[in-house]
């Protein structure tokens, strides 16, 4: 069987492909999810939303009685947003390094911003019952920004040029 014909099927080398886009997504959103939580940290005056989650549906207590879990939870969501994002990213054929990084960045800082124009509503309003004031969902998007430039240019950036990359 020729490359080719591995390639248009889907074959055992475009699945191994696909896996390590993956895998590299969800180290990209892993990171991402760390540079988002440092952004937010000094400004918020609350956990992530994860807390409410975790208080809500898993624990008895209040939000703030789950340091522990709820960045446990952020991370385990942010690889997983990560695996998401790697995988679509790594059906982009950008050749050169530079175009793929920049590419990266556009493309995960919309995902991120896109991730939180989903969240708010569905997640924070719908699921949580909670209602963010002006600043508190400028900080929200803007902390998704955040966590999707990095994720985007980390799973660029990893990306091998003709067998080298980072």
């Amino acid at each position: 069987m020729s490359d080719d014909a591995t390639a248009d099927t889907g074959g055992p080398h475009v699945e191994r492909g696909r896996i390590r886009g993956a895998l590299r997504g969800a180290l990209g959103g892993i990171v991402g999810t760390v540079a988002m939580t440092l952004y937010r940290a000094p400004v918020a005056r609350s956990l992530p939303p994860t807390a409410e989650f975790w208080a809500q549906y898993v624990g008895e207590g209040e939000p703030e009685d789950y340091p522990g879990p709820a960045l446990a939870l952020h991370l385990l969501y942010g690889a997983a947003g990560g695996v998401v994002f790697g995988a679509l990213f790594d059906r982009l054929d950008a050749d050169r390094s530079l175009i793929r990084e920049a590419l990266g960045a556009v493309c995960g800082a919309w995902y991120g911003l896109s991730l939180s124009a989903f969240g708010q509503p569905v997640i924070l309003r719908g699921l949580l019952g909670q209602r963010l004031d002006a600043s508190e969902s400028f900080l929200f998007h803007a902390g998704h920004v955040v966590y999707g430039l990095v994720l985007g240019h980390w799973a660029a950036s990893r990306q091998s040029d003709s067998g080298g990359g980072s």
